[in-house]
């Protein structure tokens, strides 16, 4: 008997981190022309970290 493939519908939601970097990435790239993709998106990780986009830089109120 054949195995069969599980297919789930449509791709998955493209989470902040992915956002950020599809949007800074070509930034970082004009920018600077002659770095390579791998510092280019070193860069940009880096710069995710101290993002206000980034989830975990998000401040909550102090509770009262």
């Amino acid at each position: 008997m054949a195995k069969t493939k599980k297919v789930f519908g449509g791709r998955n939601k493209i989470t902040p981190y992915n956002k950020f970097m599809k949007t800074e990435l070509p930034k970082v790239k004009i920018d600077n022309p002659k770095i390579s993709h791998k510092e280019a998106f070193k860069l940009v990780a880096q710069r995710w970290k101290d993002s206000p986009e980034n989830p975990k830089n998000v401040q909550e109120p102090p509770a009262e």
